[in-house]
């Protein structure tokens, strides 16, 4: 599949080469969704294992149903930069820091633009499903893969990718960054930014955090491996499964143009999420929205 691919170091071995030196700088800890999150991560069972949810453990249903929480411990990171309130952990209007290195939470490509995202696979069993309901519709994604999984499945990284949808990254293990080494970071990113690169021919520019869980060193080692930090700012919370009107109720209520919309095919039983978007798919598009990538 990627013989045209010439041979070069892996990112991981350049990246080693300059690995000796640790960031500094990047004392301030996490800046992450909050002791909300932080609950909703214990509570499903967060491990080093593939694990539910892509970042839905303390998600922003635009603004409207995660409400604010308290940050982690520490003096957490908000404010410029971030694209997050001062202690509300809710995503600034229109925040997209393309240029401060801070997560984007919207995407500006029309007035009409709006941006699926899909966490957590490929999985064998979901993964087909929510491929025939974008290919019915028309509809360009991007899939959040992790690391493992996708070694796994690698048919299945080389269908998406092959159906014109944007892969990013999503760590390894679907790690809690925030709590991780920065070798640790850097081996969760490197490691799977090549499996995916191997696997389709194409190296991942968009990286995103499992729980939203960013820290100073996570955003650091973002820009070492020039991977654009991506959260999200509709989260109906699909992982938690909280039935299929819940689902469809939260994303058309509270999607408005701009936004990043959280879904997930992977981390457990997805037919909830298959059969909301059968729903909202073709509402969104009635309503004039078009669907881009980051």
């Amino acid at each position: 599949m990627n013989e045209h691919i010439r041979p070069r170091l892996s990112r991981r071995a350049l990246l080693a080469l300059g690995g000796l030196t640790l960031l500094t700088g990047c004392s301030s800890p996490a800046v992450a969704r909050g002791a909300g999150a932080r609950a909703s991560a214990t509570g499903r069972g967060a491990s080093a294992t593939a694990g539910p949810s892509g970042g839905g453990a303390g998600g922003v249903s635009g603004g409207a149903s995660a409400g604010a929480s308290a940050a982690p411990s520490g003096s957490p990171v908000t404010g410029a930069g971030t694209g997050l309130h001062s202690g509300s952990g809710t995503p600034a209007p229109g925040a997209s820091p393309s240029g401060d290195g801070g997560p984007q939470f919207y995407v500006h490509q029309g007035p009409h633009a709006i941006a699926l995202t899909i966490d957590d696979g490929p999985d064998p069993r979901w993964t087909p499903q929510v491929l025939a309901l974008l290919d019915r519709y028309g509809i360009t994604a991007t899939f959040c893969q992790l690391g493992q999984q996708a070694a796994r499945f690698p048919g299945l990284v080389a269908e998406v990718s092959a159906r014109g949808h944007l892969l990013a990254n999503h760590t390894w293990t679907h790690a809690d960054l925030s709590r991780t080494p920065v070798p640790g970071i850097r081996d969760e990113l490197a490691r799977t930014s090549e499996t995916l690169e191997r696997l389709t021919g194409v190296e991942p520019t968009f990286f995103r955090a499992p729980y939203g869980a960013w820290s100073r060193q996570v955003l650091d080692e973002c820009r070492r491996q020039e991977l654009t930090p991506l959260d999200w700012s509709v989260d109906p919370r699909d992982w938690s499964r909280p039935g299929v009107d819940h689902i469809t109720d939260t994303i058309l209520r509270t999607t408005r143009p701009g936004s990043i919309i959280l879904e997930h095919d992977g981390g457990g039983d997805r037919s909830q999420t298959v059969a909301a978007l059968r729903v909202v798919l073709p509402r969104l598009l009635d309503e004039g929205y078009t669907f881009v990538t980051p």
